[in-house]
């Protein structure tokens, strides 16, 4: 997918990205192979896959009401969707969280280059941003990071009643949609609402909106030995 071409496909999404958008997505393709030459931040190195499989994707949550406010961006990784949300959302607040060190450098001097101003980045883990930061989120998103009955417990208790919670999955999406509502019905979400989309040459995604309706109880998130081994059902 050319430049060109992932400005068409966007407007399919309702976006209509300005030419200062597009040179920031040309540059942030450049930053993310220079560092990925240093770093593991993607195995994708084509531009063109870059665009449709890094860009696009993360714009798809865009398909949704309601992304807008404060949003958080858990195991944001290389940016995908953060960056690309604060690119495409000036009005937003994104916070990008990640646990390792050097990719939130990264994040935070992609974010400087690419002129974002609307970007914060937490060096922590979820399950411990959520001390402090505890249903303070309008949106919060994870793309590619854990089975759903585990984030679920990292995400949402980040989120604010009235807020969502939306995981970005791959084709499996709508199966785990299924075993993970009675988790996210104990952590204060109502049924998740699944919406499937094609990308161009990649295939299926799934994005599940979780609509949070009353407070996550204060037992949530436990810490991550045990959300992992006994991940909630």
């Amino acid at each position: 997918m050319n430049e060109k071409e992932f400005v068409q496909a966007a407007k399919t999404y309702g976006i209509d990205l300005t030419e200062e958008m597009c040179a920031q997505f040309r540059k942030y393709t450049e930053i993310l192979l220079s560092w990925n030459e240093r770093m593991n931040l993607t195995a994708i190195t084509d531009p063109e896959e870059i665009y449709e499989k890094h860009f696009l994707d993360s714009l798809s949550l865009l398909c949704l009401e309601g992304i807008r406010g404060r949003i958080a961006d858990v195991g944001s990784g290389a940016g995908f969707p953060g960056l690309v949300l604060a690119i495409v959302l000036p009005d937003a607040e994104l916070c990008l969280i990640d646990p390792m060190a050097k990719r939130c450098t990264f994040l935070r001097t992609a974010a400087e280059e690419l002129g974002l101003h609307n970007v914060t980045v937490f060096n922590a883990r979820a399950e411990d941003h959520a001390k402090e930061y505890r249903e303070t989120y309008d949106v919060v998103t994870a793309r590619a990071v854990a089975a759903l009955p585990v984030l679920s417990e990292l995400c949402v208790p980040l989120v604010k009643p009235g807020g969502v919670f939306v995981p970005m999955k791959g084709s499996q999406g709508t199966e785990e949609a299924r075993e993970a509502a009675h988790a996210l019905e104990l952590l204060g979400c109502a049924a998740p609402a699944v919406k499937e989309l094609e990308l161009p040459s990649a295939g299926k995604r799934v994005l599940i909106r979780c609509e949070k309706v009353k407070n996550t109880p204060k037992k949530y998130p436990r810490n991550y030995g045990q959300i992992h081994k006994h991940p909630l059902v």
